[in-house]
């Protein structure tokens, strides 16, 4: 069986760059197409892709292609019409920011699923970490465009045999915007290993709070993720907070952080996987604030080490967190504010202690066994395998 992979772009590294890993995992030969990569924009993550098969398309090599990928969207379904798939037998592509992956073309005998980690969130109303209504003239252009795009990704979604959401959220978007069925695979957490590098002590059966420790956000500093809402609501607080990641609103976040007396607000950028892992494992709560977040794989991944997340009440969060149990869900009607996640806090102080194994059986649900295992479900239900 010939099996090809298909990813939006590999600039950045996220969570369809996780799934992207564990699909290649199961099907180490495929390989990935995609309308351009850049492994130097990744950083220390462009090594997990080296040694793949990665193939590009024509705007590889389109003059400034790293600074025109974003306006070039508009093109997207014939950066991915122009790849010749011809000779696979499965394909599986894979879509989150964009409506670029889905729109390959393969033989009507070839299986093609999509994975998709949402409708293009800019394309249908949801915060994103570019605002293009900000000036009037940007307000216009960006519209009209907008209304082709829309056009273009509801024919595109109708190219795979079989659509995947990443979650009951992302399963209801497609089926308002593209008007089809589609079958939940919650995307792949290495629980496991999470847990095996994790210093959270393991014979005790609950997780007393510790007056003494420090809240975390772990996310890429853009608008959307609602980190400014957590720097002002631990700052009115007076409590501690560490933020991990980079991205365009470092600065503004850090202006934000100074109005505050101490504790202070400690910026700690870029961390690796490890340090990543020893912070959660540390921490006394992972505060998300993200507007409808299509999943939320980092609430898994604290749940993982026996942290307890603050987040709201909406999107993916309310499939990945149980309120009471493995944290807390904050802001009536997913309404993610300061004054609600404030509530939410003392909410979250006033229970005082979480039991362990919950948070770690909760996660379990969410691991990279489960999605190879249904994946490969899907596959050979769909497909006669010799």
């Amino acid at each position: 069986m010939k099996v090809a992979l298909v990813h939006d772009y590999l600039k950045e590294y996220g969570g369809a760059e996780r799934v992207l890993e564990v699909l290649h995992e199961i099907f180490p030969d495929a390989p990935v197409y995609t309308a351009y990569y850049n492994p130097e924009s990744l950083g220390e993550n462009g090594k997990r892709f080296a040694g793949w098969d990665i193939r590009t398309s024509w705007f590889q090599n389109f003059p400034f292609a790293n600074r025109l990928l974003s306006p070039f969207r508009i093109f997207g379904p014939m950066m991915f019409e122009s790849f010749d798939l011809s000779s696979y037998d499965l394909v599986i592509s894979s879509s989150s920011a964009t409506h670029l992956a889905k729109a390959v073309i393969t033989k009507p005998e070839t299986l093609h699923i999509s994975y998709i980690h949402t409708p293009p969130r800019f394309l249908y109303g949801y915060v994103t970490s570019f605002n293009y209504k900000k000036h009037w003239w940007t307000r216009i252009g960006g519209e009209i465009i907008n209304h082709f795009m829309r056009i273009y990704d509801f024919e595109v979604s109708q190219r795979p045999d079989i659509l995947v959401a990443n979650s009951r959220n992302v399963q209801a978007r497609i089926k308002k915007f593209y008007r089809r069925d589609s079958v939940v695979i919650y995307p792949p957490i290495d629980v496991a290993a999470i847990s095996r590098q994790s210093s959270v002590v393991r014979q005790s059966e609950s997780r007393k709070l510790k007056a003494d420790s420090y809240y975390l956000v772990l996310s890429r500093l853009v608008r959307g993720k609602g980190v400014e809402v957590v720097v002002e609501a631990c700052g009115r607080l007076g409590l501690p907070l560490k933020v991990a990641g980079i991205g365009p609103e470092l600065d503004n976040l850090k202006r934000l952080a100074t109005s505050y007396q101490l504790p202070a607000t400690n910026f700690l950028g870029w961390v690796s996987d490890e340090e990543r892992i020893k912070l959660l494992s540390n921490a006394k709560a992972l505060i998300v604030a993200s507007e409808d977040e299509d999943f939320g794989i980092t609430s898994i991944e604290a749940q993982a080490v026996g942290t307890p997340v603050v987040a709201p009440l909406s999107g993916g969060f309310l499939e990945t967190v149980i309120d009471g149990r493995t944290g807390i869900l904050y802001g009536g009607s997913g309404q993610v504010t300061a004054d609600s996640l404030i509530a939410g806090i003392q909410r979250f102080n006033d229970l005082n202690y979480f039991n362990s194994e919950d948070l770690r059986k909760n996660a379990e649900k969410f691991s990279k066994e489960r999605f190879k295992k249904e994946i490969l479900e899907l596959v050979k239900k769909n497909l006669l395998i010799s």
